[in-house]
C-alpha cells in the first residue's frame, strides 16, 4: 500500500507537467483546428530558459531566496517562450490558416524541428544539469514526498484554476469560444480574430514554460532533444481527454503520469 502511495503522488506530480503541456495543445486544435507539434520543443525551450536564468541568478546573486530565483526563471521562461510561439503562429502558421489541412501539420513539424536544432547548435548537444533548488524531503513512515513535489502540484492547481476562470469568466475567454465556435461569425460581431489567436498561441506558450521549469526543477537536467518525448505524451494526453476540453486535458495528463509511474 506504501508503494502504491508512493507512486501515485509521483505519478500526480509527472502528470501535472503532462497536463499543463497538452492544454497548449488542445487550446490550439480548439480555437483553429490544427495540431502544434512545434509545442513540444516550445516546453523544452522553456527548461532551458528557467536553466539559463537559474545559473545566472547564482552567479549574480548567490544569496537570493529560492522562491525569489524561481519566480524570476519562470517568468523569464514564459516571456521566451511567449514571444517564440506569438512569432511561429504571425508568421508560420497564419499565413496558411487557409490552406488545406496538410500544410499547417507539415509547417508545424518544421518549426518544432526548426526550435530543436537551434537549441542545439546554440547550448549544444550535451545534458545541461542544474544544482539541487528545493532538497526538503518529509518522510511519512516509507513514504517520501519531496518538497518539490508539493510545488509542482500545488503551482499546477492554481495556474489551472486561473486559466479556468480566464476562459469561462473574461472578455478574454468568451472571444476564445467564440472564434472557437465560429471564426468568421465571431469577427463579424467584433471579435479581434487574429489577436485572440495569437493569444492563445502566447497563454499556451507560457503554460508550457511552467511546465519546463518544474521539469527542470524535477529532474534537474535538461537536454535539446527533451521537447519530443514529453511533447508526444501530452498529445497523447490531450487526445486520451479528448482534444479541445480543457478539463480533459488535465485528466488525461493526469492520467498519463498515472499510467507511466504505476506501469
Amino acid at each position: 500500500m506504501e508503494y502504491f502511495i508512493q507512486q501515485l503522488l509521483n505519478g500526480l506530480t509527472l502528470g501535472s507537467i503532462y497536463g499543463l503541456i497538452a492544454i497548449g495543445y488542445t487550446m490550439v486544435y480548439g480555437i483553429i483546428g490544427m495540431v502544434n507539434f512545434a509545442h513540444g520543443d516550445i516546453f523544452m525551450l522553456g527548461g532551458f530558459s528557467a536553466l539559463l536564468v537559474y545559473l545566472v541568478l547564482t552567479a549574480m546573486f548567490a544569496g537570493m531566496p529560492v522562491a525569489v530565483s524561481l519566480f524570476v526563471m519562470m517568468i523569464v521562461a514564459m516571456a521566451v517562450t511567449s514571444l517564440w510561439n506569438w512569432s511561429i503562429e504571425k508568421m508560420a502558421y497564419r499565413p496558411l490558416r487557409g490552406s488545406f489541412r496538410l500544410a499547417p501539420l507539415i509547417t508545424a513539424i518544421g518549426m518544432s524541428i526548426l526550435i530543436s536544432n537551434f537549441v542545439q547548435v546554440t547550448q549544444g548537444p550535451r545534458n545541461k544539469a542544474i544544482p539541487g533548488m528545493i532538497t526538503d524531503v518529509y518522510s511519512f513512515g516509507n513514504i517520501t514526498v519531496s518538497l518539490k513535489q508539493i510545488v509542482i502540484i500545488v503551482l499546477t492547481a492554481v495556474l489551472l484554476t486561473g486559466f479556468w476562470y480566464l476562459v469561462n469568466h473574461t472578455s478574454l475567454g468568451r472571444a476564445q469560444r467564440a472564434t472557437e465556435q465560429d471564426r468568421k461569425m465571431a469577427s463579424l460581431i467584433g471579435v479581434d480574430v487574429d489577436r485572440t489567436i495569437s493569444i492563445t498561441f502566447i497563454i499556451g506558450a507560457a503554460l508550457a514554460a511552467v511546465a519546463g521549469a518544474m521539469y527542470v526543477l524535477q529532474y534537474g537536467v535538461v537536454s535539446f532533444s527533451d521537447g519530443f518525448l514529453p511533447g508526444v505524451k501530452a498529445f497523447t494526453a490531450a487526445v486520451l481527454g479528448g482534444i479541445g476540453s480543457l478539463p480533459g486535458a488535465v485528466i488525461g495528463g493526469l492520467m498519463i503520469g498515472l499510467i507511466e509511474t504505476l506501469w
